[in-house]
């Protein structure tokens, strides 16, 4: 497997750090990867590098105001912003990668991000994968809460403050929460503008799924106290037939990075195959 650098340049001209692990060969498929609140895509190399021995490239970029990206921590000037950013990301990886099959994955925001991208944008790809999307919140959070974020979305809404994630909640092996608090490109910011954004944009998801036109691999732990496992269910309710969805008994946020990962992989490399075959 090799792994290269390199940046896009966003819609409005911020640079977008990104990087791509390629498999020895010619891959079978490539991975889009859109990862979550807070975090960078430097988290997912192991998840690369099982991908990469069932021939599979994987390529990810930071998020604006995420990991080795411009942009201020938490903050994006529209939710349009982001659907922009992963469009120009496709496009990068439809130069590098033409008529190979294409897959966009998303993690906790990243899934929110690519599910509403599949049903805004109606991109032409292989499938989408969602782990753990943040369609609902596994808590509801108070109510003064989000009107005062709707508030400052209206007059300030670069105004940033923590994020509240409970760090604990992310996985039940203590190293991984060991390594994420003590990650230098890990943050814990959002921006009014990004918590409205997202909240409004999984709620107008889970209105509109039963347009979802592609084929999805949603999967989530039961025991994911920062993001909702019954919205994921209700969904994949929507979408019908062409939603596989997989709920890992006892799991935490981070299915990827559980004690069992091995089982999570296993399930989405074989996912992948299927429609590899099939396209």
């Amino acid at each position: 497997m090799t792994h290269s650098e390199f940046d896009l340049h966003a819609s409005d001209g911020l640079q977008l750090y990104a990087q791509a692990w390629q498999p020895d060969g010619d891959p079978r498929g490539v991975i889009c990867l859109v990862h979550g609140l807070g975090e960078h895509s430097g988290r997912y190399a192991h998840l690369a590098a099982a991908l990469g021995q069932a021939g599979y490239a994987l390529l990810a970029f930071d998020l604006r105001g995420h990991g080795k990206s411009q942009g201020r921590r938490g903050h994006t000037p529209s939710y349009d912003a982001l659907m922009d950013d992963i469009a120009t990301f496709l496009a990068e990886i439809e130069k590098r990668y033409p008529d190979i099959p294409c897959f966009l994955y998303g993690h906790s925001l990243g899934g929110n991000l690519v599910l509403n991208y599949a049903l805004r944008r109606r991109p032409e790809l292989t499938g989408v994968v969602a782990t753990a999307p943040s369609l609902k919140l596994a808590f509801e959070p108070p109510a003064i809460q989000v009107a005062l974020g709707r508030g400052m979305d209206k007059i300030w809404p670069a105004f940033v403050q923590s994020n509240g994630l409970e760090t604990q909640a992310l996985s039940r092996d203590p190293e991984v929460v060991r390594k994420y608090q003590s990650d230098p490109l890990v943050h814990n910011r959002i921006s009014a503008r990004l918590f409205v954004g997202f909240f409004e944009a999984g709620q107008w998801a889970l209105d509109h799924a039963s347009q979802f036109h592609l084929p999805l691999l949603l999967m989530q732990g039961s025991a994911d106290r920062i993001t909702s496992h019954e919205a994921s269910c209700e969904f994949a309710a929507s979408v019908g037939d062409a939603a596989t969805l997989k709920i890992w008994e006892d799991f935490y946020h981070e299915i990827h990075n559980e004690p069992e990962q091995a089982q999570v992989f296993d399930t989405l490399i074989t996912w992948l195959d299927e429609h590899v075959a099939r396209s």
